[in-house]
């Protein structure tokens, strides 16, 4: 028997298009009394209240007024065998990697483990809103079939690669490059397409593969185009330098990428902080995506994101939590440290710059612009429901709140978890009482 049809009420708020300045109003879609109707896991229509319920007199209406309703969020950088170590104290981003992440990422050899953890990943980005995240495994193909199993089990569209990584790291977390390519190759095989997953092709960055396993990534891009691919790039000062010792005949960091043959659209450059002009260019020319990783950066000290020299220059990008080395899993947490990392650099995130990029931006940087990221009839059911008087303090700031900017800018600046009333994932709720999985 099918499922009955939802028709979600509320606010609600989409964007058409990027928005090209506080005043672009043209590229929202807001709706003072907006609504959602909801079949098999899809929006099947969108408008207003009155229009979509008079079309629909059978559906379940579900009323979220009066809040926001926007399309759910999506994070293009996080790391699932890295959820305990977030919080952890190090010198710089090579320190903490040493002492913290390869430790714990060699934990997830255990596939046991890796089930075990999968269901609290999960869980806490659908705490935060988040519907849809590009995510990195760790070097144990097992770490990745479990995240995997557990995602098809929920109806969470993601995608995740098995971390590739051949030198500069204990051996519990190296493979090979034969074994990353073969590894990685037979989950593409077994996970990629299936349902809402999708596989990322993951050398974890320059230090960490050998140009055997950097060439063997490039291959298995060539063999499989439909694959996102994902790496970090220029995140540090130290880490720069160390690239440049490992590969002195290279021009720059992403030249290195770019002999590989992991240049594209396809690709997700994690950080892009410390890029030379070269680089920016190149990058534009071949739409390889960068993706901005503030508290990640503001935590380990690693430098300030650019992100009107990157727009200005036509390179797209996405913006995300980076947990662990991100200390908040919320989307409303990072647009708000997102706005303190480029005001040090006099550039101002506007609210609708913000939320449009937590959401179409983001769905628009993974090649996914046409599944997600809006409220368009014909997307998928992923949604985040808002609410921007959930604490105290946020009640206290929305009651001399006047225009739905200020309201942005309040979930922006004071919002996490909290602010989040609903999330749902295929056309279904995630949280609260009475929520199975």
């Amino acid at each position: 028997m099918a499922e009955r049809a939802r028709l979600i009420r509320a606010r609600t708020l989409s964007f058409r298009r990027a928005p090209e300045g506080p005043e672009d109003e043209a590229a929202l879609d807001y709706r003072e009394d907006g609504a959602l109707l909801i079949r098999e896991g899809r929006i099947a229509g969108a408008g207003d209240f009155p229009a979509i319920a008079a079309g629909a007199p059978d559906a379940e209406v579900i009323d979220h007024r009066p809040h926001l309703v926007l399309p759910g969020f999506i994070d293009p950088h996080i790391h699932f065998p890295q959820s305990q170590v977030v919080a952890s104290w190090g010198a710089d981003l090579l320190d903490w990697l040493a002492r913290y992440t390869f430790p714990e990422e060699a934990r997830y050899a255990d596939p046991d483990l890796a089930r075990a953890m999968a269901g609290p990943f999960l869980d806490r980005l659908a705490a935060a809103g988040t519907t849809t995240a590009a995510v990195y495994g760790s070097s144990h193909a097992a770490s990745v079939e479990a995240l995997f199993a557990e995602a098809e089990r929920r109806g969470v569209r993601l995608v995740a690669g098995k971390v590739m990584m051949d030198r500069e790291a204990p051996e519990g977390v190296r493979d090979t490059a034969q074994s990353a390519y073969d590894d990685s190759k037979a989950l593409i095989a077994r996970w990629h397409g299936r349902g809402r997953l999708g596989y990322a092709i993951t050398p974890r960055f320059a230090i960490t593969s050998t140009p055997a396993q950097l060439e063997a990534a490039g291959a298995l891009a060539a063999e499989h185009p439909g694959c996102l691919r994902q790496t970090h790039m220029s995140e540090s000062l130290a880490e720069i330098a160390r690239v440049r010792a490992l590969f002195p005949q290279a021009r720059d960091y992403l030249d290195i990428y770019e002999q590989a043959g992991l240049l594209g659209p396809e690709l997700l450059l994690g950080h892009c902080i410390h890029l030379e002009s070269r680089e920016v260019s190149r990058m534009a020319e071949t739409g390889s995506r960068a993706v901005f990783c503030p508290t990640s950066n503001l935590f380990l000290g690693s430098g300030l994101f650019d992100a009107a020299r990157l727009h200005g220059a036509g390179v797209a990008s996405g913006i995300a939590t980076d947990i662990g080395g991100g200390t908040s899993w919320s989307m409303l947490a990072t647009l708000g440290e997102g706005y303190k990392a480029l005001a040090l650099r006099g550039q101002r995130l506007h609210p609708y710059e913000a939320f449009h990029w937590a959401t179409r931006g983001n769905a628009v940087a993974m090649g996914l612009g046409d599944r997600i990221g809006t409220l368009a009839a014909g997307m998928e059911a992923d949604l985040v429901v808002l609410d921007a008087r959930a604490t105290e303090p946020m009640r206290l700031r929305m009651a001399r709140a006047e225009t739905l900017v200020e309201e942005l800018f309040v979930l922006q600046i004071m919002g996490d978890e909290r602010a989040v009333a609903q999330c749902y994932v295929d056309g279904r709720p995630q949280l609260g009482p009475g929520v199975t999985r």
